[in-house]
């Protein structure tokens, strides 16, 4: 049931992707409910946490009632349905040291899932007007296995970048990630000679290390018009913190890459799916719905309030798709703008490995 349900959210993702519309609600609602009723039957931790709200597939009637699960529950409980055997990757959420890490769970089937959802929703936000392949720079280290953020880059190296594309991080015995500078600035310059435009992906410690080299070194590089950017995570005392605004600036003076080449993404190894910030609103794809609930009275909040960032994510099929974070949020007509964490919640983030 699962892979037949795999393939048809397969063909709508390659279909919302070539005709850039939404997906319908009906539609969505139909898919929505139905993997509900998988989940609630295959995944145990899941059931018991609607059983325990009374709540079964047979009294929900509308996508946007299905019990969200806490993310805190991929930390204590194996959230899939996925047997032991089959079991091919794990992905786990950068923690700070002593902080168990969320897992998720995966097989090849799922990681196609995973792809199929990655790929055309970077580009249309990523590319813009330009069209793969391209030199991708990842400031991250290539052999990190249960890594969500350097699986998605991987991806992104195999189906959209050229062949000269690389990783520039390295990763110590101890699990931490650092930046390779000479190694990130030799592209940098080589695409500033050449006129070859270059991409830059990476967390934003890494952004800062680089631009805090950059500065002290008096370098400056005018990367050629097309270049892009791509940030993520969030800083956590891995770095000095910046300012969203602050980093664009700073991307603009020292690589002359303009505040509109480059994009923040959203991403959580428990999703499946990720989003990507257009004018200070993150949006998800057509696959992927997100809500701003209140605290307070547990209903969807009004634009312009904050809330916690719940997300109702098709390409979660093994796990659960309906999930709770712990994201503050402001919701807007047609997104959500990130505020942070909620009081008390650890942090995370992919810029959270420790010794980073």
């Amino acid at each position: 049931m699962k892979n037949a349900f795999a393939s048809e959210l397969r063909g709508l993702m390659r279909e919302a992707a070539a005709s850039d519309a939404a997906l319908p609600d009906d539609q969505f609602q139909r898919l929505a409910l139905a993997l509900f009723t998988l989940q609630w039957e295959a995944v145990p931790i899941y059931r018991e946490f609607c059983q325990a709200r009374n709540i079964a597939p047979a009294t929900v009637q509308n996508w946007s009632r299905i019990p969200a699960l806490p993310t805190a529950a991929f930390k204590e409980f194996e959230v899939s349905s996925i047997p032991h055997a089959a079991r091919t990757r794990v992905f786990h959420s950068s923690t700070t040291t002593g902080q168990t890490p969320s897992r998720h769970f995966h097989h090849a089937e799922s990681l196609a899932v995973y792809e199929a959802s990655l790929l055309p929703w970077f580009e249309r936000n990523f590319f813009g007007a330009h069209n793969p392949p391209m030199k991708l720079i990842f400031l991250t280290p290539e052999d990190a296995p249960h890594s969500s953020l350097v699986q998605m880059f991987k991806t992104l190296r195999r189906h959209c970048g050229s062949p000269d594309s690389a990783f520039t991080g390295t990763l110590a015995p101890d699990g931490s990630w650092s930046l390779d500078l000479e190694r990130t600035v030799a592209p940098l310059r080589e695409a500033a000679g050449e006129n070859h435009p270059l991409g830059l992906l990476g967390t934003a410690f890494s952004f800062v290390h680089l631009l805090d080299h950059l500065n002290a070194a008096g370098k400056r590089f005018l990367l050629p018009k097309g270049s892009r950017v791509m940030e993520t995570g969030g800083y956590k005392g891995r770095s000095r913190e910046l300012p969203k605004s602050k980093l664009r600036q700073l991307l603009t003076r020292l690589l002359n890459v303009p505040a509109s080449a480059i994009v923040t993404e959203y991403g959580m190894c428990e999703l499946s799916s990720q989003a990507y910030e257009r004018d200070g609103v993150f949006h998800f794809p057509p696959w992927a719905r997100a809500q701003v609930i209140s605290p307070e009275s547990g209903a969807e909040a009004a634009v312009g309030e904050t809330g916690l960032l719940r997300v109702f994510d098709l390409a979660n099929i093994w796990s659960v798709m309906a999930l709770q974070t712990e994201d503050l949020a402001v919701r807007r007509v047609d997104g959500f703008e990130l505020v942070g964490r909620t009081t008390g919640a650890q942090p995370r983030g992919c810029s959270l490995l420790p010794g980073a």
